[in-house]
């Protein structure tokens, strides 16, 4: 006895559909930012930059706070960038190697950025997740409160913070980190009065989940989307921040430094023909914040592409 027509093709067409993977909803937005160009490129940068302040205090010739006394007065035409002398970019106006000084600084503009984007995020994701799911009541306290925060003029603030409390990385955190989460607090907030209204939400709560529960289960990992976009643009404002913050004099204390402390101190020195000293850390802070906008771009077209 043959098999039918009809059972051949039914055949035929499940071994088809056999060969069909499938791919997650990650799996596709890997996809589409791979095949931005700028975005991979500038991917790419930040790896270099970050491999640059990690491991590339270990070819330096010299420590950060080392001072070459010959040097002071001396500096147009000793101090400059040479690698016989092992002073790869120079030295600063007190003979201290400019490039261990680059790297340093590199480090902490990164972790500024980074730790302060982090603890923003956290902090705001939760907030605002908890603000929108609660409602009522509990929504107006706490926005009422995100927007009496956000009357306040907080660079003021902070920096009466730094000179009565003196100028410390920890002080710095702790000032950037008072205004860095309200913004996402708000975007989590409106986020999350959309998918409260889901049905695996209401299936959750009708089954008698505890309300912590919905919100770390169901709400948060459906706003890792615009947190991680929101996250990668909010690095490079951290940094931008801080950067401001020590181009006062108000921000890292030597014998430490930031990209923004040594963009300082090299424009105080370009009128004596000392460009060295300027150009190197500048070059570092413009990759750094092109990349950083570049890859957040790049991460906003992958995970939300109708939003082009």
């Amino acid at each position: 006895m043959f098999p039918n027509k009809a059972a051949v093709e039914g055949v035929g067409d499940a071994m088809q559909l056999a060969e069909v993977k499938g791919r997650s909803l990650w799996a596709d937005a890997r996809a589409r930012f791979f095949r931005n160009k700028a975005a991979v490129v500038s991917l790419i940068c930040l790896g270099l930059i970050a491999a640059f302040a990690l491991f590339g205090g270990a070819i330096a010739q010299y420590e950060n706070d080392y001072v070459d006394f010959s040097l002071i007065g001396s500096n147009a035409y000793l101090g400059v960038p040479s690698i016989e002398t092992g002073h790869y970019f120079g030295t600063d106006s007190n003979g201290r190697d400019l490039y261990a000084r680059t790297v340093q600084g590199t480090g902490i503009s990164l972790m500024v950025g980074v730790v302060g984007a982090l603890v923003a995020v956290i902090v705001g994701t939760l907030y605002g997740a908890s603000a929108g799911y609660f409602g009522g009541r509990v929504d107006g306290i706490m926005m009422r409160t995100v927007d009496v925060l956000m009357s306040i003029p907080f660079m003021f603030v902070l920096i009466l913070m730094l000179v009565i409390f003196g100028r410390s990385i920890f002080m710095l955190f702790l000032g950037i980190g008072l205004i860095s989460w309200l913004d996402m607090a708000r975007i989590a907030r409106g986020q999350t009065l959309t998918i409260k209204n889901k049905e695996f939400v209401e299936v959750a709560v009708a089954t008698g989940v505890h309300p912590i529960r919905i919100i770390l289960r169901h709400i948060v990992p459906n706003l890792l989307g615009i947190v991680i976009v929101y996250a990668t643009l909010l690095v490079p404002n951290m940094i931008i921040f801080e950067s401001f913050i020590s181009f006062l004099g108000l921000g890292v204390q030597e014998p430490a430094t930031s990209l923004g402390a040594l963009i300082n101190e090299g424009s105080r020195n370009m009128q004596f023909g000392y460009h060295w000293q300027i150009a190197f850390p500048l070059f570092f802070f413009v990759v750094t914040i092109f990349a950083f906008f570049f890859v957040g771009d790049g991460l906003r077209d992958a995970l939300d592409p109708k939003d082009r």
